[in-house]
């Protein structure tokens, strides 16, 4: 009993590693962000409550079906040969039927109980990151990082349109922080895993053009992002405690990122692990200083 008991924890565990919480947890909190500016303060719950479970269970069926249609590829790289599907923990097939139909329920919740705008675009951004992302571009462009980012730019429209049933001008600005944040974070860790991509035969931006194009352009958006992380302020949607922190925090990630691309060293660790504070702190200090 107690040999089965493990054997189903460690499979439950496998399968939650699959949909991988920590990027279900940042789509939570920008799609969060979206909804409190489009109601300018908290939503209904309920409405709440059923717009981040359809949009956390489109983002972990996503995550799924990437890592299933990548199997290959991820027995060839350290960085992912240990995963659930190519270690041999949980069944393909399993995977893709798990992934198709956490994608189905939350297409589901947010026809029957958020709207049609809503669910249009969480099946824009899983159809992006899936169909357009995985399939079509990642083993055949290193333009696949940018294009395939408009999937992780999509959660604060969705959160806008749940509330209003419509796209405004504050969910532009926030899609475009968001479509900023992504290349450069990601670069970062490919430029550490270039030879794992390499030997996988992914063409990211490191393997196509290398390392030194990539850090530079790495530093072109981070440069980009602090104008834009301001603009929440600028246009009265924040105030000044955001406008302040947001300086801050893109003046920080800046000055991180030129020493990065000024280092020999390929390992960006820490500004890795920044960009993803940056990005949870910047949206959290916009809804709480937010202009009601």
């Amino acid at each position: 009993m107690v040999s089965k008991a493990i054997a189903y924890g460690n499979l439950l565990r496998d399968y939650l590693i699959l949909t991988k919480p920590g990027i279900v947890l940042l789509v939570l909190i920008t799609t969060l962000t979206g909804m409190y500016f489009a109601q300018r303060g908290f939503p209904q719950p309920w409405l709440v409550f059923w717009t981040l479970l359809g949009t956390g269970l489109a983002s972990a069926g996503s995550a799924v079906l990437n890592q299933y249609f990548d199997r290959d590829v991820d027995t060839l790289m350290d960085r992912t040969r240990d995963r659930p599907i190519p270690s041999g923990s949980v069944n393909p097939q399993s995977a893709f039927i798990f992934g198709s139909t956490l994608l189905l329920i939350s297409l589901l919740i947010l026809l029957l109980k958020v709207n049609l705008l809503a669910t249009f675009f969480v099946l824009l951004a899983s159809f992006f990151y899936v169909g357009i992302y995985t399939l079509a571009l990642k083993r055949k462009s290193p333009l696949a990082t940018e294009i395939g980012g408009v999937s992780g730019s999509l959660p604060p429209v969705i959160g806008y349109a749940a509330v209003k049933g419509e796209v405004g001008f504050e969910a532009l600005i926030l899609f475009l922080i968001m479509f900023f944040w992504q290349p450069p974070h990601f670069w970062v860790l490919a430029i550490k895993y270039a030879e794992d991509y390499k030997r996988a035969g992914i063409p990211t931006l490191p393997v196509a053009k290398g390392i030194e194009h990539t850090k530079i352009k790495t530093l072109i958006y981070t440069a980009g992002l602090l104008p834009l992380s301001l603009l929440p302020s600028i246009y009265g949607l924040a105030g000044f405690i955001y406008f302040l922190s947001a300086l801050v925090l893109s003046f920080l990630y800046l000055l991180l990122t030129l020493r990065f691309v000024l280092s020999k060293k390929p390992n960006g660790t820490l500004l890795f692990f920044y960009s993803v504070l940056y990005i949870a702190l910047l949206f959290s200090i916009m809804v709480f200083d937010m202009r009601r």
